[in-house]
Order: structure tokens, then C-alpha cells, then sequence
């Protein structure tokens, strides 16, 4: 659609937070709609580009948003620095869980093997065949530390 708009016509949505993923991409967006001649309306937010208290309400709303943003990540990241120091760290764990650890062992136990195609490693597991290789790899990279732990 923004291909196709020229000077003088109106692009017209819903509500406000359609048209960009975040305030600074709708801002962006709005300027280059001014910049082509290219009016914007949202109905449910009663912002109309064509006239200067639209554009007042659109600037004091996109403001608004990013504002909004700028505290909830201020926020987020004033509760990941109290997580740390209390010694939690955030994402997910390291590793495999234990049900994975043991299909991808069974993995590469039959890979070894070498009486079945990784196709049919996959099927047999109820994994994609990227997630057996992975498997075998990891397995594999785990029998190397031990062993160089161990040796």
C-alpha cells in the first residue's frame, strides 16, 4: 500500500497502534506520509493529519508512547538488576532437560549404530531430523569433556 500512495490521498486506519510496531516506527511512518503529501487518519483516536490540531494530538501521543516506553524498560531493567544481585539470572537454563538429555543420547546411540538413517533416528524419537543432529553434537561435545576432564 505505501508503494502505491500518492500526494493526496489519506490512509486511514482503526486505531493508532496499527500501523507501527512500536511509537518511533509510527512516527517514522507519518513523516514519510507528510513527506509524500499523504494525509493520515485514525478514527477511534480522532486524529486527522490534515490539520494542525491533528498533527498537535498525533505529536502528543506518539510522545505519550514513547515516554511510556522509555519507563516500562527503565523499569525492567531496574528489576533485572535487583534479580542479579540477589543472585537470579533470567532466561532460560542452560543445557537440556532431563527427557532431552535422554533422547539425545538414545540419539546417538543409534546413530552410532549405524543401522539407521538420521531420517529414521528422527521419526523413531519424535524429532525433527536438525534437532537429532543437534542432539548428537551435543552428546557427542559432552562424551569430549568428560573425557578430557577424565583424562
Amino acid at each position: 500500500m505505501i508503494d502505491q500512495l500518492r500526494s493526496g490521498d489519506v490512509v486511514v486506519v482503526w486505531k493508532l497502534d496499527r500501523p507501527g510496531r512500536s511509537p518511533r516506527d509510527l512516527i517514522d511512518l507519518i513523516s514519510s506520509f507528510r513527506e509524500k503529501g499523504v494525509e493520515f487518519v485514525s478514527l477511534k483516536d480522532g486524529i486527522d493529519t490534515a490539520t494542525a490540531i491533528g498533527r498537535f494530538t498525533f505529536n502528543i501521543f506518539a510522545s505519550l508512547a514513547e515516554f511510556e516506553r522509555e519507563i516500562i524498560r527503565g523499569r525492567t531493567m531496574a528489576g533485572l538488576e535487583a534479580a542479579r544481585s540477589r543472585g537470579r539470572m533470567g532466561g532460560r537454563p542452560p543445557g537440556l532437560s532431563t527427557e532431552a538429555l535422554a533422547t539425545a543420547k538414545n540419539a546417538k546411540i543409534l546413530y552410532d549404530s549405524g543401522e539407521k538413517a538420521v531420517r529414521e533416528i528422527a521419526e523413531s524419537l519424535k524429532i525433527s531430523r536438525a534437532t537429532c543432529y543437534r542432539y548428537i553434537d551435543i552428546v557427542r561435545e559432552m562424551e569430549k569433556t568428560r573425557s578430557i576432564n577424565n583424562g
